[in-house]
């Protein structure tokens, strides 16, 4: 199967088939497609945590408003975070980026307020996330990207300060009778020209 072909297959998970479950070797591919995710200047200021325990999935899908059902019918959630502690951030870079990057942080993004720099962070978390439910995509595994869900609930579960849930995804197979499923749901979309704009050279 093609790229594209995977693409047009995806789509957001409504029901999974609990009974189904993903393999261990697939799980651990997908760890190292997030470690590998593109970040600006190889910031990696995130952390991702593969949740398959049941008794934690429960507890997480008390906080997760109309996802419950998602939530404890796939095989994993997947907690996406990004870096809370700035200082952290800067003693990481320091020790682990080269002096140009360090540099570019100090001056594009340091001198900005909490809140922008955060946000910095934020949207490296989210080109991560896209590269994973691509990933997901091109494996055959089905995926629910959701921020319907309480960060700080989720922060308070799995005990982390120096990180901020940002959303979460579960993934595992789809039930064969989901109803959002492309077979029974046609994919919608703007037309390609509509969304796509080319400047073609001489």
């Amino acid at each position: 199967m093609s790229f594209i072909e995977s693409m047009q297959n995806r789509y957001t998970t409504k029901k999974y088939d609990p009974t189904r479950k993903i393999e261990v070797a697939k799980i651990q591919a997908l760890k190292e497609v997030l470690q590998l995710s593109p970040s600006s200047i190889n910031s990696q200021p995130w952390k991702f945590t593969f949740v398959s325990d049941d008794k934690t999935k429960q507890t997480l899908s008390k906080v997760s408003w109309l996802n419950t059902e998602k939530i404890l019918e796939s095989d994993t959630i997947v907690v996406f975070s990004r870096i809370n502690s700035i200082d952290l951030f800067e003693k990481q870079i320091e020790k682990e980026l080269p002096e140009g990057a360090v540099n570019y942080y100090k001056e594009f993004i340091k001198p900005k307020p909490e809140a922008e720099i955060k946000a910095w962070f934020d949207r490296q978390v989210y080109l991560a996330l896209g590269v994973f439910l691509s990933a997901c995509a091109e494996m055959g595994i089905d995926a629910t990207p959701m921020e319907g869900i309480e960060p700080e609930n989720y922060d308070k579960i799995l005990h982390q300060t120096d990180y901020a849930t940002l959303m979460a995804v579960a993934i595992g197979y789809r039930d064969a009778e989901d109803f959002n499923q492309p077979s029974k749901n046609p994919k919608s979309r703007r037309a390609l020209e509509q969304v796509v704009e080319s400047i073609a050279g001489a």
